[in-house]
């Protein structure tokens, strides 16, 4: 099989300022050059008219679409009537009725009794408090980790994190974790999970008693990679039975974009720590929250902080997306059934190629690409058709999909129509 060269879309086609005034660091916008303007819904529109499905969603931060009306309204309505903005962690209006919506739809009925910290904005700010939560609790200093992991870009996140290009970014030595092999690393010679516990539980082992394991059920960035349930159950165990505490990094497959609310919902186990950001405010607005069970709050007053973990804004979003939808069970069942058809496609375009496979589950779904430039290939050229996607993987060899769960079937089938023919163009 031979891909056709990947395509470069030229920055040229952006405003100079992007080249002389922002910095190189900069890089959604390489890949996808044009100016955007106007979003509703699944689809984004730049100044010149065109329109793009989006099958991105701000990286998992738009669940429920841009720009959802029910949403906008509430926030619009708090904002023209002078309402708190900022407030650090003052009690406010707002943050009350998140705090009392969030424990009476997404807690109660999970049987989860945790306390709810706002740490910061984003999702690195909500691993670097588990993190740190964990190592006091505990009182002891390694991390857990797996290969392919992504866990944010701060340096305690970034130790926890697999991929080495971002990992060389920090400039200095990353320690205090240890990386395993993630479900199915060895693709399935070797029962990799065995391996972890015989070396955890060999005093020759060199392995240091660790404070937490991290841990993505399905890894977004690592190339959606999917857990097996039994694996997740069987690490839950592993560390309830050996006092380590589990975090569960929720922060992109969290608030339903497997399906349930939490991801980590169909294996049937209750971490010890979990991390949120991204989708909770419902909106894009920037909001993280860091839940763990009641007994580990043993922080004192003010021990972790930030400016920014007190955004009115957010909350109200995130209040109204949670009663728009997660009363029931119906939303998620929604998200299921598209998630199967979205597979149904990509199994069939998968098995219209030699080396292309499809992965994934609920509605974070890939295709996988043996020869791996193919994969940004593909993607480029679906850009020059009216879609947006991203690659993901160590090698960048998947293209990832993570279209808002509010996608209507019409538009599910439009984009996927979109990506088939990219790939047949791609690999013809």
């Amino acid at each position: 099989m031979t891909s056709a060269p990947i395509l470069s879309p030229s920055e040229t086609d952006l405003p100079e300022v992007y080249q002389s005034v922002e910095s190189e660091v900069r890089s959604y916008c390489r890949g996808w050059p044009t100016v955007m303007d106007h979003a509703q819904g699944s689809h984004i529109t730049d100044v010149d008219g065109r329109q793009y499905l989006d099958f991105f969603a701000g990286a998992g931060a738009l669940n429920y679409g841009h720009n959802n009306p029910v949403l906008k309204s509430a926030l619009i309505d708090y904002l023209t009537n002078d309402r708190i903005v900022h407030s650090l962690d003052i009690a406010t209006a707002a943050k009350t009725d998140f705090l009392t919506t969030f424990e009476e739809l997404i807690l109660k009925p999970r049987g989860l009794d945790y306390k709810v910290q706002f740490p910061g904005p984003t999702g690195a700010n909500a691993v670097e408090a588990a993190l740190k939560l964990a190592r006091k609790v505990t009182g002891r200093e390694s991390i857990i980790n797996f290969t392919n992991a992504f866990h944010g870009m701060t340096l305690g996140a970034l130790s926890v994190t697999g991929n080495s290009m971002k990992r060389a970014g920090a400039g200095i030595p990353l320690v205090h974790a240890t990386p395993m092999p993630y479900d199915n690393y060895f693709d399935g010679v070797t029962e990799d999970f065995h391996w972890f516990e015989r070396v955890l539980d060999d005093s020759g082992g060199g392995l240091n008693r660790p404070a937490a394991v991290i841990v993505e059920t399905v890894q977004g960035e690592g190339g959606v990679n999917v857990a097996r349930v039994e694996w997740l159950q069987a690490l839950a165990a592993l560390c309830r039975t050996r006092d380590i505490l589990l975090i569960v990094d929720d922060v992109q497959m969290g608030c339903g974009r497997t399906g349930p609310f939490f991801s980590f919902e169909v294996a049937g186990i209750k971490p010890d720590i979990v991390t949120l950001s991204k989708s909770i405010s419902g909106y894009g607005l920037p909001m993280a929250l860091t839940l763990f069970r009641s007994e580990l709050d043993v922080w004192a007053p003010g021990e972790h902080n930030g400016t920014f973990r007190g955004h009115n804004p957010a909350f109200v979003t995130a209040t109204k997306a949670l009663e728009t939808y997660w009363r029931t069970d119906e939303f998620n069942k929604e998200t299921m059934s598209k998630g199967e058809f979205v597979r149904t496609r990509l199994d069939s375009i998968a098995g219209s190629h030699e080396g292309v496979s499809a992965r994934g589950r609920g509605m974070v779904q890939a295709l996988k690409f043996e020869d791996a430039p193919a994969a940004n290939a593909v993607c480029g050229v679906a850009f020059e058709r009216g879609l947006l996607a991203e690659t993901s993987g160590p090698s960048d060899e998947v293209v990832k999909l993570l279209p808002p769960l509010t996608t209507s079937n019409a538009d599910l089938d439009a984009g996927l129509d979109i990506l088939a023919e990219a790939v047949a163009a791609t690999l013809a």
